[in-house]
């Protein structure tokens, strides 16, 4: 699985009203695999806190409907409620920098008519969450604001949201990150071509000394005094080695054996070893710019001769080079309209109980009753870096000690019950590196394709203002 389920930013949704939504997030999926990863970025879901000094502004006026979405109202006390919270959110972000109340007011009606039109959208196509879900996603912020679920509901009745209003947006905030996946993050799909153009932006902009690349390198010496005729035969061998590098299935490391008269081109294969880019010459370091991995420019001529060079590693400016590494396996359970979400939970947490009591292996289980394309090798994920799967996956991971198992969890694509199996720190492979990009390049595609299906849907919308809120 490749996706992880974040808390919703109630107040924070304001931070991104200028471009018509939330932050998509989501995990990159692999082919059927049920642990899709960064799909993009589902709004992360924090506690609402609603400020004390906004729960108690005096006395409520009388309400009344401020805009019309598609017949349904939005209401002048619906505008207030969420102009506390934002204003909340905005006094702990940036003090007492804050915009106009009459713009913020406006900002928060018109963040309103979008989710109004989105939640229409989910209830004409279906998209429903479940109790268990809820359940899991409160459960959820309690545990990132460190306090349990009934700490949280006395606290938020303390600053005026009572239980029933907190549970009644969160609902609808996972109905629309639901939808947005749906619709939005399942469609995005990031090609090797979006991949390069990203590494050449950054090695553009990036300082030398922030990147580290490993070069294959062939020189054919041309001497101090060599003649014309001499510097065209040297140009022709230089040229034969290039050819020879770029056909498909050349050994690198035996041409540079056969035509380089570096010293590392006997003894390491041509490599020059991975070291910051400032440490190359600069003709090395601009004659590679742009260049992917596997990459082969030249011949390039120098004062010391003609050189062949071929992109071997590259570690991507603000990319780590070691992570954190989990190996995971797991058992997917997809509800339906036999097999509810809570029943698919109640299904795993009796799996969790035989496995631990050494009534039932993990593996043979995943086997037999797992509906995700792992099933087949007993559930088994493999090693994933940060970032692989969906946020609520991802989360759940990150609390566990190798051999632990996790309750059952619901993700976009059905009910999970997790091992971890092993832990470790790696060195990031070109491949992995390149996946990380991808994940990037996907977060920001993402975003892009929300925003601009925000717009449409709100377009699509027949909306009549009433009067302005107060």
């Amino acid at each position: 699985m490749n996706h992880r389920v974040s808390a919703l930013a109630f107040a924070a949704c304001l931070a991104t009203l200028a471009s018509g939504g939330a932050t998509a997030q989501g995990l990159r999926i692999q082919g059927n695999t049920g642990t899709g990863r960064p799909a993009a970025t589902a709004p992360a879901l924090s506690l609402p806190l609603p400020a004390a000094a906004a729960a108690s502004q005096g006395p409520q006026s009388a309400d009344f409907i401020v805009a019309v979405v598609n017949s349904e109202p939005v209401t002048n006390n619906e505008v207030r409620a969420r102009l506390a919270r934002a204003e909340q959110q905005l006094a702990q972000q940036q003090g007492g920098n804050r915009p106009p109340r009459d713009l913020l007011a406006r900002e928060v009606l018109e963040r309103l008519i979008l989710e109004k039109a989105q939640m229409q959208l989910a209830k004409e196509s279906g998209v429903k969450v479940e109790e268990f879900a809820l359940n899991q996603a409160e459960q959820g912020i309690a545990q990132q604001n460190g306090m349990t679920v009934e700490d949280m509901h006395r606290r938020l009745a303390r600053d005026g949201m009572s239980k029933e209003r907190f549970r009644e947006e969160l609902r609808s905030q996972l109905l629309v990150q639901r939808l947005r996946e749906r619709d939005v993050d399942g469609k995005v799909r990031v090609s090797d071509q979006d991949i390069d153009q990203f590494l050449r932006e950054q090695q553009s902009g990036a300082d030398a000394s922030a990147m580290e690349i490993n070069l294959g390198h062939v020189l054919v010496l041309v001497p101090e005094n060599a003649t014309p005729t001499q510097v065209a035969q040297l140009q022709a061998r230089a040229q034969s080695a290039a050819d020879k590098a770029r056909a498909p299935g050349s050994d690198f490391a035996a041409v540079a054996a056969e035509f380089s008269d570096a010293p590392e081109g006997k003894r390491a294969g041509g490599l020059l070893g991975l070291r910051p880019a400032d440490r190359y010459p600069d003709l090395f370091v601009n004659s590679v710019q742009g260049q992917p991995v596997g990459g082969i420019v030249g011949p390039v001529r120098s004062p010391a001769g003609f050189h062949i060079l071929k992109v071997v590693e590259r570690n991507v400016a603000g990319l780590p080079s070691t992570v954190v590494q989990n190996h995971t396996r797991h058992i997917l359970l997809r509800p339906s309209a036999q097999l509810t979400e809570a029943a698919a939970a109640a299904r795993l947490s009796d799996y969790r109980r035989r496995i631990l009591a050494g009534q039932a292996d993990f593996a043979a289980l995943a086997r037999e009753y797992s509906v995700d394309g792992s099933a087949k090798q007993g559930g088994d994920l493999g090693w994933a870096s940060p970032g692989r799967y969906v946020p609520e996956f991802e989360q759940a991971i990150s609390t566990l000690k190798p051999g632990d198992i996790s309750e059952p969890l619901v993700s976009r694509f059905g009910v999970h019950l997790i091992q971890l199996m092993e832990r470790r720190e790696a060195k990031l492979t070109q491949r992995e590196q390149r996946d990380m990009v991808r994940d990037a390049v996907r977060e920001k595609k993402i975003e892009d394709a929300y925003a601009t299906w925000a717009q449409e849907l709100r377009g699509r919308a027949y909306v009549e203002y009433r009067d302005p809120p107060q």
